[in-house]
């Protein structure tokens, strides 16, 4: 995606590198329909997003179709783009994405917006559907965010809403037939038009009052007046799922993610997912173990995530749970489900959690008092949640998470100070209750925002100003011990308000504010309100007026769009908030007529509805206990060194990185290490010291400590490689004392990106006939003298542009990095510096007392 220069220059620039195990890179000749799938936010949140790798896996399974991704650059890269006016490129193929015919972008939530344009710009796109003709890319989005699109409707064609696995294919195939009999853009939009789950913008058009009402939404053109939502009616295909992306760079959820379920009936009634993913479509137990297995054979991940809007819902859980610990707790895969609801996280399943490492538990009780969770149809009570937080206390943890909401309707000071009490019986009045040490609770606040399509979407919003003071006096009432706040930003949340229940007029203020520099208003450190301010009024918007109270008999944007869920059905909702009457869940209970299903083609799928308890019958593949011996070594403690290279540009990846690539490359070789001991166990590998981001090596090791030996060292190696990522590469593997060097010796050649002149060369020389050359080196803040003239041993012009270098390193002492001893050395700019290539080219052990390679 980015040349050598580029990611020199970056932060982070794994996020740039793509060539991910398990990623494609189809013959982009040989196919006819290419798809660029967007995610309009940072990788590494990217990247975690399950919707955005199901569409890639499903597409890139048709021959005749191509899909590859795409992230919003970061700012610093935007700038070097913008700068070299270079275009936005796949991962994949380095394709700029105005080559595709498709760019599918994902709509995750209101905050990405601005994103979205800096996409479209770096591509030499137009921003809006209309100053678009057939020689552009189709831009179509889709996600949770399409179930009100309008604020960016006019810079989409199309727009898919609801789930989407069936309907990209139909998408693949209409854009061939397109493609192949030609015509217009419109003839196009209406051909996409007719899929079930497609809205065309352009086929709707808003009628204002001069108050800025919506009176009506005419449709313009096209077949229906309603979109309504596709569904996909169960969720048993799962071959496309085997072999998830395994990121080279860090991301948020870094794991195996596994839907176990879609949809949730529970009926919260702020709760927007609830009502546009269901009806509850589960998997069977045998698919999540299949699932399980294949997807952590194909990745080396080392952990799991069990995925679902409420994992605790899944009726077979208690199934499910044990077979997957006692499959992979020996190799030391944690699970992880990280949602899960009071009254689901039962005694049982912390027992079965806990068996490899305490993953952390968030629960969200969403309301402080019993009145406010009746109105919301939370469905718990206060005890329960003090009953489920003794049990973890009790079974180890030690720190919990409370999630709440504030100014949900008809909060009151006493729902407030609600929040406070809870804290502190569960901190005191369930404190004796088994466990050992402190407990620690963390409230975590965020501001109610309604959205769309659910029984409050007609409700007010706070105002920033009086979601603070809200925050204050809750903050006032927390127990001064063993409670830490933490609360989402109040501004970031009426943004997100505007956006939620917007209207198309907010298409001039997403432009005017990205103009204006608006970029990544999901990160605080981006965030500014005042710019979205100035550019309202620029705009003659008033932001405040999208977050009062709207009738229920207005008219409201997203009108035209259909959950499948019926009007009448969330008005009867909200009069039973009032009352504060309970809505079971129809899972378990009888059809709620919510109006969604018909039960023929489309119906909840429970596989185990009437909650019987089930045999813990899942077959599990254990393998064989680790022996052997072999001479000279401990049994049971089997030390290889393995020698590697790392050329191109996996090397920018940063030291963690690539340890955890290794790993996940043994795990995936089926190359199983010793582990060490305690609260978090890891892989027993031991790794040469850490290159500098940007610095190729032909002369790499890590030495692993195996519980058995290694048949044949060449034949690992052999399969090793075909296991990693490009740019890694096995040399050799042999036997070792497991010993780790503490003083190397490190042979480097760097080459400058233009001629050495003899002024360098004297300075060269200058500085071998020193006896001492003191530099200065900050890290942490942190400034010190190092002589590094003792550190360097050997240092010669060997061409035109390249040095060689050879450097002695000490373990846990101060040293220097060979790019900024030759900068020092030569008096290199900032820019030549980075400029420069590193290649180290061998390593010796001074310590050989100590070290042992054979």
């Amino acid at each position: 995606m980015t040349d050598q220069t580029h990611l020199a220059s970056i932060a982070k620039p794994g996020r740039y590198l793509g060539h991910e195990y398990n990623s494609f890179l189809k013959n982009w000749g040989s196919t006819k329909v290419r798809f660029a799938l967007v995610f309009p936010d940072l990788y590494e949140i990217g990247m975690s997003h399950q919707g955005l790798q199901i569409l890639y896996h499903l597409l890139n399974r048709q021959q005749e179709i191509l899909a590859e991704r795409c992230y919003c650059p970061d700012t610093d890269l935007e700038r070097i783009l913008r700068q070299k006016n270079q275009a936005l490129t796949s991962l994949e193929s380095s394709h700029p994405l105005r080559d595709f015919d498709v760019i599918g972008i994902t709509l995750p939530y209101e905050l990405c917006y601005t994103n979205i344009l800096t996409i479209l710009s770096l591509s030499d796109i137009p921003l809006y559907s209309r100053d678009r003709d057939s020689s552009f890319p189709l831009i179509l989005g889709g996600g949770a965010g399409s179930f009100n699109p309008e604020p960016v409707a006019d810079f989409f064609d199309a727009i898919l809403l609801g789930d989407g696995e069936e309907a990209v294919i139909e998408i693949g195939h209409i854009l061939s037939l397109h493609k192949a009999v030609g015509g217009s853009k419109t003839d196009l939009l209406n051909r996409l038009g007719n899929i079930e789950g497609i809205y065309i913008p352009a086929h709707f058009q808003p009628e204002y009052d001069d108050f800025g009402n919506i009176q009506a939404i005419h449709r313009t053109a096209g077949k229906k007046d309603l979109i309504r939502r596709r569904i996909l009616s169960d969720l048993s295909a799962i071959e496309h799922l085997k072999q998830p992306i395994v990121p080279n760079a860090k991301i948020v959820h870094d794991r195996l993610g596994i839907e176990i379920a879609r949809g949730c009936t529970r009926g919260c009634r702020f709760c927007q997912a609830g009502i546009t993913y269901r009806p509850v479509r589960e998997r069977s137990p045998e698919q999540i173990m299949e699932l399980a297995e294949s997807g952590i054979d194909n990745s080396g991940f080392e952990e799991l995530a069990l995925l679902s809007l409420s994992t605790g819902d899944y009726s077979c859980l208690d199934q499910v749970l044990p077979a997957l610990m006692d499959q992979f707790s020996h190799r030391y895969i944690s699970i992880a489900m990280p949602s899960m609801r009071v009254g689901t996280l039962t005694p049982s399943v912390m027992e079965q959690i806990k068996r490899v490492r305490k993953t952390g538990f968030t629960l969200a009780p969403e309301a402080g008092s019993e009145r406010l969770r009746r109105v919301i149809n939370k469905g718990i009570t206060e005890e329960d949640l003090l009953a489920t937080c003794n049990d973890a206390f009790s079974a180890g943890w030690q720190s919990i998470k409370l999630y709440f909401m504030i100014g949900l309707p008809s909060e009151t000071d006493e729902d407030i100070l609600a929040i406070a009490q809870l804290a502190k019986k569960i901190l005191t009045d369930h404190g004796k209750g088994g466990g050992r040490g402190k407990r620690q609770i963390t409230i975590s606040v965020g501001t109610f925002v309604p959205k769309p399509h659910t029984p409050f979407q007609w409700a007010r919003q706070l105002s920033p100003g009086e979601s603070m003071d809200r925050i204050q006096q809750i903050k006032r009432s927390l127990p001064s011990k063993g409670c830490n706040l933490r609360y989402h930003g109040p501004r970031q949340s009426f943004l997100e308000g505007v956006f939620s229940r917007g209207d198309r007029r907010l298409a001039e203020l997403i432009e005017k504010a990205w103009s204006e520099g608006a970029r990544f208003d999901g990160w605080d450190e981006h965030f500014d309100l005042a710019r979205w301010q100035k550019a309202a009024e620029s705009c003659g918007l008033s932001l405040e007026s999208y977050l009062h109270t709207r009738p229920t008999e207005k008219i409201l944007a997203w009108q035209h769009l259909s959950s499948g869920v019926t009007n009448q059905f969330l008005h009867d909702e909200l009069a039973k908030a009032a009352t504060e009457e309970y809505t079971p869940d129809c899972r378990y209970h009888a059809c709620q007529k919510c109006g969604l299903c018909d039960f023929k083609t489309l119906m909840p799928v429970v596989c185990n509805r009437t909650q019987t308890p089930l045999p813990q019958s899942i077959p599990v593949n254990l393998p064989k206990k680790n022996g052997g011996d072999e001479k000279g070594q401990t049994a049971g403690h089997y030390k290889y060194i393995v020698h590697y290279t790392r050329v191109g540009n996996i090397c920018y990846l940063g030291h963690l990185e690539m340890l955890q690539g290794i790993f996940r490359t043994l795990r995936r070789t089926h190359i199983e290490t010793n582990f060490s001991q305690g609260f978090n166990p890891s892989p027993k590998i031991s790794f040469g010291p850490a290159l500098a981001a940007g610095t190729e090596s032909l002369a790499e090791f890590f030495i692993m400590d195996l519980p058995k030996p290694l048949k044949n060292c060449a034949s690992t190696a052999a399969q090793l490689n075909k296991n990693l990522v490009p740019g890694l590469t096995i040399t050799k593997i042999e036997a070792h004392s497991g010993k780790v060097p503490q003083s190397l010796l490190t042979s480097y050649t760097l080459t400058l990106a233009r001629t050495i002149t003899e002024q360098e060369k004297e300075r060269t020389r200058q500085f071998l006939s020193s006896e001492r050359y003191s530099v200065a080196k900050t890290r942490k803040g942190k400034t010190i003298e190092i002589d590094i003239r003792p550190l360097i041993t050997f240092l010669n012009v060997s061409d035109l542009a390249s040095v060689q270098l050879e450097m002695v390193g000490v373990s846990a002492q101060p040293g220097i990095k060979p790019i900024e001893a030759l900068a020092q050395i030569l008096g290199l700019t900032k820019e030549e510096t980075l400029a420069t290539k590193i290649l180290k080219t061998a390593w010796r052990a001074m310590d050989t007392d100590s070290f042992d390679k054979s």
